[in-house]
């Protein structure tokens, strides 16, 4: 049996799994032609964390009843979340690399909830996924179910009135079964966030519409668990929650952080692999993941 981690251990393995999932995004996004490099690097260490640590799944039985649903509302960001799936034995690494951005395949540039074991929705037109975790969470408070749902945004989504709606319509029914994280790396497909939709107050936003909001440190291993754990677990305030990540766009190779550019141009083979060995670089770790 395996020894319990302690917190340390537990943020170590975080931290690699992070850079496991950066690195084998990139070399997806590569090798398909297809995706979204620089959200795709901001979000990894919440979806280390949720993957890692907090999601309640079953690798082998994909639909069991008591999972926890990660609803992936900013599709184009996938290539992570199916790499997560990968890791965790949802499917193999070497399908997912052979057949991802193929017309037909399981692992389609936007998720396929029809096709693909672990994904809850079929994402793409952005702004909607809120609306399906909020019934998702409604129908679970109903039939007295102790899983929670998640629901994954993007920032630049955000300009999006149907969130608001559906943030309106969660706050209305008390879903503190409903957790919220926005991954705010303040860059969109076009431009900075502040210049083409300011968000700004962004947390005040959210409060008004009747969330309990935790900001946080969206690259910090030990801020994610903390929060994550906070929404699960001590959540006492009858609202449902909304995590603020602060995230930088393109984390981790330092000519694509910030720069709108990368939203979803793919890099050639050669920046493929320049950007894969500043991110091992930067993590101080031996092990390359590749083919």
């Amino acid at each position: 049996m395996d020894m319990p981690k302690t917190r340390e251990e537990l943020l170590a393995d975080l931290k690699e799994k992070a850079l496991e999932i950066r690195v084998k995004s990139l070399q997806l996004i590569t090798r398909g032609r297809f995706g979204h490099p620089g959200g795709s690097l901001s979000a990894a260490d919440l979806v280390a964390a949720l993957y890692f640590h907090f999601l309640r799944l079953d690798p082998q039985n994909p639909g069991w009843d008591g999972r926890d649903r990660l609803v992936l509302s900013k599709g184009h960001g996938v290539p992570p979340f199916y790499v997560a799936l990968a890791l965790r034995g949802f499917f193999t690494w070497d399908d997912l690399y052979s057949n991802y951005g193929h017309v037909g395949s399981k692992f389609q540039g936007h998720p396929d909830m029809r096709k693909t074991p672990g994904i809850e929705i079929s994402a793409g037109s952005l702004g909607q996924g809120l609306s399906v975790a909020v019934g998702m969470a409604l129908a679970a408070k109903a039939d007295g179910k102790a899983h929670h749902v998640f629901c994954f945004m993007g920032d630049g989504e955000c300009d999006s009135g149907q969130i608001w709606e559906a943030a309106m319509a969660a706050a209305h029914y008390r879903l503190t079964n409903l957790i919220g994280i926005v991954d705010r790396n303040k860059v969109q497909a076009k431009g900075f966030t502040h210049e083409i939709m300011n968000l700004e107050p962004l947390a005040d936003k959210w409060t008004a519409f009747g969330w309990h909001v935790l900001e946080i440190d969206g690259h910090g291993a030990a801020a994610i668990l903390d929060a994550l754990y906070e929404a699960t677990h001590l959540n006492h305030t009858g609202r449902p929650v909304v995590i603020i990540a602060h995230t930088v766009k393109g984390r981790g190779v330092s000519w694509m952080e910030n720069s709108s550019f990368w939203h979803n141009n793919v890099p050639s083979p050669e920046e493929c692999e320049r950007a894969v060995q500043e991110l091992i670089s930067a993590g101080k770790d031996a092990y390359l993941w590749r083919r």
